[in-house]
């Protein structure tokens, strides 16, 4: 099973260099300002939503198809209404969503429809404090930028 989605994901990203490079062939120059500031945008965005305690507009940022994927330490989760499913049922309430960072944030644009996101994320809480880092992947919409994949792991020991 890992080694199959091992190599979908090569596969993926393989042909997606070759989509992005056909890309910047034959289109107009992307603005890479302009679609860091979207992202940015997007990224602050939904800590705002998180911070509010809505996890349904903190969803907004993902793309909503059942090929949106969630991968970290308490498994892989395909879909977006499974992703949801996962953070409603991972924080179910205020208390346990608690305060949302991000810090360290870098933005790489591949080509003028995919990018990805690497940084951290901080969540204070009032009995504990989750810390860990995050690779986002975003492929760019009509709708705009969205999270097609995110790869969260948990600092061990976090304090």
């Amino acid at each position: 099973m890992l080694k199959q989605r091992l190599l979908v994901i090569l596969f993926c990203v393989f042909f997606s260099g070759t989509t992005c490079f056909a890309a910047r062939q034959s289109s107009a120059p992307a603005d890479p300002t302009s679609d860091t500031e979207a992202i940015s945008s997007l990224l602050k965005k939904q800590v705002s939503d998180w911070n509010r305690g809505d996890v349904r507009a903190f969803m907004d940022g993902y793309w909503h198809s059942k090929y949106t994927e969630f991968v970290g330490g308490s498994g892989i989760f395909q879909g977006w209404e499974a992703v949801l499913q996962r953070y409603l049922h991972s924080y179910p309430n205020r208390a346990a969503m608690g305060h949302l960072t991000f810090s360290g944030l870098e933005i790489h644009l591949l080509c003028p429809d995919s990018a990805y996101v690497v940084g951290e994320y901080r969540l204070d809480r009032q009995k504990d404090t989750l810390r860990g880092v995050f690779t986002l992947i975003f492929k760019k919409f009509p709708e705009g930028w969205r999270i097609v994949n995110d790869h969260t792991t948990a600092f061990q020991n976090a304090k």
